[in-house]
């Protein structure tokens, strides 16, 4: 008996729930679509502009940034460099802005993944250059994660001095390899 009324409760607070408007939102990479089931209204394609003053345009309302945003050189997030001192891991502050785009990009789009690929120059032993490339990788990561974007999001990986952006043996060479390249999923 007491079974019966139990689901008599649970049945009467589904119904009760039904009845309340409820908003459901689609968002795909061009435009969003809102459905109120209450008056059955649809809305598509709107879009706002910016995501928290971060420099991100082309965001969908729905809270989702559109991934067309990765590759428009207009939009931060086509910027995917970070790069840092000579033996140093500690991101600097003319990169902040591009590192909190990619954290906000994330933090909007939860089923987007992230890789960060830790790269030092020549100098240094290999293990060495393994280790501080990951030190690299890893403080990217750590700034994006106080940026919103979540842990399982983001995946570090280290290169060490095996993938230069640059050969040569010289000041301007080895700058451009001391970096951490952001490189997302599907890409």
């Amino acid at each position: 008996m007491r079974k019966w009324i139990i689901a008599a409760f649970l049945i009467a607070g589904l119904a009760g729930c039904a009845s309340t408007p409820e908003e459901t939102t689609t968002t795909d990479q061009a435009a969003t679509t809102t459905t109120t089931p209450s008056t059955g209204a649809t809305t598509q394609g709107a879009t706002t502009q910016g995501v928290g003053g971060s420099g991100i345009t082309g965001s969908t309302a729905g809270g989702g940034i559109p991934s067309s945003a990765l590759k428009d050189p207009r939009n931060i997030l086509s910027k995917r460099n970070i790069y840092f001192d000579y033996d140093q891991f500690t991101v600097k502050d003319e990169y902040r802005p591009i590192v909190e785009a990619h954290a906000k990009y994330l933090q909007s789009n939860r089923s987007a993944r992230a890789i960060l690929q830790g790269h030092t120059d020549e100098r240094g032993t290999r293990e060495y250059n393994i280790a501080l490339g990951q030190k690299r990788a890893d403080a990217v990561k750590n700034m994006m994660l106080l940026y919103g974007a979540q842990e399982i999001q983001i995946e570090t990986v280290s290169f060490g001095k095996e993938k230069p952006r640059r050969e040569g043996h010289d000041e301007q060479s080895w700058a451009e390899n001391r970096r951490v390249d952001i490189v997302h999923a599907g890409e």
